[in-house]
């Protein structure tokens, strides 16, 4: 029994010696780091993701006009005009001009998406470690937080082209001068440029979070290496 003791003991002996050999050649073997900057160029990478994968559904016809998430309903001054429209059976001519709001979204993003493109190059993540770590759409959010105004600029002429294009302007100068003719009405000149740059702009930065989202919870949308690299420190 005692011999039976001792060779135990011996093994036991080598084992943790192996152990400790086996971990101090593991402490040895060159970590890999992430650095801020490494961060940085994935959630950039990321939100390119973002533009190229889901903010090109906007620029389709319906695009936004049949996505709940980004569909482009009317500002508040416009909703009694809607009704009062369709109380005199001019129903046609409110569900036109709804659609002509989306439309007009839809043709600016297209033209515009180089503009959202351009911001993702230049933004400069000053935490980008904190970001990575946070909620599900935070890179996104600090993106709309450092561009919207700038965004903003650059975006509202393209709105105003895009109703001329798709004739927006032409179909709510009608429903206005309609509706202003009701007796009784208090008249309306809403800035539908304004209002339509806004919403167009936040479906967006909604389609982006989507995509983020993505990346952060499914591995299987981490489609670079850089990605699966940077996103594995957030799971």
């Amino acid at each position: 029994m005692k011999v039976t003791t001792n060779i135990i003991a011996v093994i036991a002996l080598l084992f943790l010696s192996s152990c400790a050999e086996l971990q101090q050649v593991v402490n040895q073997l060159p970590q890999e780091t992430i650095s801020n900057a490494d961060i940085a160029a994935g959630l950039r990478q990321a939100l390119d993701k973002g533009i190229s994968k889901q903010v090109t559904k906007l620029t389709v016809q319906d695009g936004f006009f049949k996505n709940n998430l980004v569909r482009i309903g009317l500002p508040d001054e416009l909703q009694k005009v809607d009704k009062a429209l369709r109380d005199i059976g001019l129903g046609k001519l409110a569900d036109e001009g709804l659609k002509t709001l989306n439309r007009a979204a839809e043709n600016a993003v297209k033209e515009a998406t180089p503009i959202f493109v351009d911001a993702v190059k230049e933004i400069t993540f000053t935490d980008a470690k904190n970001i990575l770590l946070g909620n599900d759409n935070a890179a996104t959010g600090y993106l709309q937080d450092k561009t919207s105004a700038a965004l903003y600029d650059k975006f509202n002429p393209v709105i105003q082209q895009s109703f001329a294009k798709v004739g927006t302007d032409k179909i709510w100068e009608n429903i206005i001068t309609k509706y202003n003719t009701i007796p009784f009405v208090k008249k309306v000149n809403p800035d539908l440029t304004d209002y339509v740059t806004q919403k167009a702009l936040a479906g967006v930065f909604t389609m982006i979070s989507v995509e983020e989202k993505e990346i952060r919870t499914k591995i299987s949308s981490r489609s670079t290496t850089l990605l699966k690299k940077v996103f594995a420190l957030q799971d």
